[in-house]
């Protein structure tokens, strides 16, 4: 069988699919998947081992300059690339219209969530098939019972399953993924620090990626003074990926990047303030979500209400110590 799956982003929505991925390649001898995403997190997709091939969908500069793409050939490449071969399957993972409108150019029956629960309700009208998945668990679930009622067969105790596996080896460090698009959602300096001098008592090295001039001088920061602490170079995903699967642990705030070390399988806390987990949180056996503990949380707003004038590390995050992370960091090493 030949399955086209339409998952364009963003990085964790991506992450979150891996589960779904492989219990249809459990499920479905001879199963071949293409993916449809947006080229930015291709090197991702193409992670997972049941996909054959990914087929990029560049939506943000195509809607970023739509007379260019459409005089210099993008969308007609975009069109040719997902109807070059018929499918057995269509499955529209994601419920927005940007994604049931992709599903339409390929050639094959389209699946997807029914009006009540896709993400833009309007998105199920241009399925032939509509599946009632409610929003009320973690979207990798979610996902699982979608691709099981699309591919006709049933989870029951099958455990979930990312298909990723971690790569440790060689010297033992962490990794501190500490970028994020939110003033709101970012830790405390003193924090990062503070949990560098615990790793560096332990003897463990922290590496810290960086992309863009803010992200830039928080890792400088955190490292300075600091011999344990190694900034790594800006990279794409397919540099950063393995890096995150071979660390001893993960310390993350709400990112995508978070979502990918959870899927390795590498022990990971997640710091969370402003935004709520329970739907799309960290996802794997070997994670620790540590949620703010005030009552305005989570607001989820990128400008905090009580303290508006801070850059970075809001109370709601403020109040989860360096101590209480490294704790977490070993109660998931220790039930390794």
């Amino acid at each position: 069988m030949k399955l086209l799956l339409v998952k364009l982003s963003s990085l964790g929505d991506v992450v979150h699919t891996f589960p779904a991925l492989t219990d249809a390649a459990a499920r479905v001898p001879g199963l071949t998947v293409d993916w449809a995403v947006e080229e930015a997190f291709a090197p991702v997709a193409r992670l997972h081992p049941a996909v054959r091939r990914t087929i990029t969908v560049p939506l943000r500069r195509m809607l970023r300059r739509p007379f260019a793409a459409l005089s210099g050939g993008e969308v007609g490449r975009v069109r040719g690339a997902l109807a070059a071969e018929p499918y057995d399957l269509v499955i529209d993972g994601q419920g927005l219209m940007k994604s049931a409108a992709a599903a339409t150019l390929a050639r094959g029956p389209r699946h997807g969530f029914d009006k009540a629960s896709a993400r833009e309700g309007l998105a199920s009208l241009l399925y032939g098939a509509r599946h009632h998945v409610p929003e009320v668990e973690h979207m990798a679930v979610r996902l699982r019972k979608l691709f099981a009622a699309a591919l006709g067969y049933r989870l029951d105790d099958l455990p979930a399953d990312t298909g990723l596996r971690p790569a440790p080896g060689g010297v033992p460090y962490l990794v501190f993924l500490h970028g994020t698009t939110w003033p709101t959602k970012t830790w405390t300096l003193d924090g990062w620090r503070a949990l560098a001098g615990l790793a560096g008592e332990a003897g463990v090295e922290v590496r810290l990626f960086a992309h863009g001039t803010e992200e830039r001088a928080r890792a400088e920061a955190i490292a300075a003074g600091k011999d344990n602490v190694r900034l790594l170079p800006p990279q794409g995903l397919e540099g950063l990926a393995p890096q995150i699967a071979g660390a001893v642990g993960v310390v993350t705030v709400d990112t995508g990047l978070g979502h990918l070390a959870a899927a390795y399988g590498v022990p990971t806390v997640g710091l969370y303030g402003p935004t709520n987990p329970v739907l799309t949180g960290l996802f794997g056996s070997r994670v620790v979500e540590l949620k703010a503990r005030r009552d305005c949380a989570p607001c989820e707003k990128a400008r905090c209400r009580i303290a508006p004038a801070t850059i970075e590390g809001p109370p709601c995050l403020s109040d989860i110590s360096a101590a209480e992370v490294w704790q977490a960091l070993g109660r998931l090493s220790a039930a390794a």
